[in-house]
């Protein structure tokens, strides 16, 4: 049954878009996709009718109804006719409000993944966000992982464009079997076409306001200042970067496309600020995570300010799914922790004993360092600990749960299904 589904939402997907035509722009990534994508869609949306991947529809079932315009019926067979017959309609009465441009959520799980996406649809532009560890207990090798993200830019055509991250050395080498033009971005790397320098990353601690993130774009030689008034993360600044870089194939001005960016915000679980409970602050990046991630979010940590009597918390849970990487990788980032001068540690969850491993293979003292099973254990027990200017930065994989912990410690646990993921019904079961 179920692959018979998949099978006639595939062939209904490729007849709309042979029917309507649009503008593709395919995203992967190991980190960053949502992010980039609801960049894109901000800086399109003014000029183009733009539809985007609903959440994380990015495989082989959201595609095709990102395409449809349809959200998931689950198990509901009656909900899933009326997605056939939408699609129907779709194929019989030319629908003149039919988006111009889709940009699409391209997501690997398992090897051959991304050829089955494309056998669905053949972007125009793709964008390749960066190739990390998230997946590796799946592919063995985090080079079979970069082999199956540049199935999509070998899929474009010779008039396609390629964008993608140079500060990610596996996603720079898939220039080399790109058929397409490439348009590289970084804040790193040298001699690229979308360059952000002068980076400041503003937290204004005593007001719970995130005065965001300033830097200035260097492309072709011209420098044009972005600010981002609502995000902290690095990862915001790339999907900046390739917003700005679409921007520009669909002739939209730079300056134009700045100041759109200016109101960008992050989806909820990604480095958003909240106000935490006794006049805290937790940067909430509960959505997912990997070795390369975490390292970057403890990276922000370790830079924002805060009052001399406040602290700052690690709480990081289990980063699944990275293999033979799992040990290496949570101690990496426990290391990482003591060289940045964390406070704090609080780990949940077995494979997170290795952060702690880390941490004090780095010199953290013992009483610096908790651990707990699962989240809600750590969020009661923060409840107790935290003072007024604490901050916390709260991170782990999807299985782990952690916005349990946010739910918690947050000023308007009310509101939860307001700013926290996974907050629908399915996963409250």
């Amino acid at each position: 049954m179920r692959k018979l589904l998949k099978y006639k939402l595939k062939i209904l997907a490729k007849l709309i878009i042979w029917r309507y035509q649009p503008k593709v722009v395919g995203i992967s990534g190991s980190i960053g996709k949502t992010t980039a994508k609801e960049a894109i869609n901000l800086v399109l949306e003014d000029k183009y009718r733009v539809r985007t991947s609903y959440k994380n529809y990015n495989n082989e079932f959201g595609l095709p109804l990102t395409i449809i315009g349809s959200k998931s019926p689950g198990k509901n067979y009656f909900a899933w006719l009326g997605v056939f017959i939408k699609a129907f309609c779709l194929l019989v009465y030319k629908n003149k409000k039919y988006p111009e441009i889709l940009v699409l959520e391209m997501g690997i799980d398992r090897p051959g993944d991304m050829n089955y996406l494309t056998s669905i649809i053949k972007p125009q532009i793709a964008v390749i966000t960066a190739v990390s560890y998230s997946h590796l207990e799946y592919f063995g090798s985090i080079l079979n992982i970069k082999k199956e993200k540049q199935h999509l830019v070998e899929a474009l055509s010779s008039s396609g464009l390629a964008i993608l991250n140079f500060d990610s050395a596996l996603v720079k080498e898939m220039k080399n079997i790109a058929k397409a033009r490439v348009v590289s971005f970084g804040i790193k790397a040298e001699n690229v076409d979308l360059k952000a320098q002068d980076v400041i990353y503003n937290f204004e601690k005593g007001l719970y306001e995130l005065s965001g993130i300033n830097f200035k774009l260097n492309s072709d030689g011209a420098v044009v200042p972005v600010a981002m008034k609502n995000v902290i993360s690095e990862p915001a600044i790339y999907a900046a970067l390739a917003a700005l870089a679409v921007a520009r194939e669909f002739k939209i001005p730079v300056l134009e496309a700045a100041t759109k960016l200016r109101n960008f915000s992050l989806p909820p679980g990604r480095m958003n600020i909240l106000p935490g409970i006794k006049h805290s602050f937790i940067i909430d990046d509960t959505y997912n995570s990997s070795p390369e991630a975490a390292l970057s979010a403890i990276s922000i940590l370790g830079k924002m300010s805060i009052d001399s009597q406040a602290h700052k918390y690690a709480v990081l849970g289990d980063m699944l799914e990275i293999g033979a990487y799992t040990i290496e990788g949570h101690r990496l980032v426990g290391r990482k922790i003591k060289e940045l001068g964390i406070d704090y540690l609080v780990a949940v969850g077995e494979r997170a004993r290795d952060f702690m491993r880390g941490a004090k293979d780095s010199g953290m003292a013992k009483d610096k360092i908790f651990f707990f099973d699962y989240p809600k254990e750590a969020g009661r027990f923060l409840q107790h600990r935290l003072q007024s200017g604490d901050l916390l930065l709260v991170k782990g994989s999807q299985g782990a749960r952690m916005e349990k912990i946010v739910k918690e410690i947050m000023a308007e646990p009310d509101r939860a299904e307001e700013f926290l993921v996974r907050q629908e019904l399915e996963w409250k079961k």
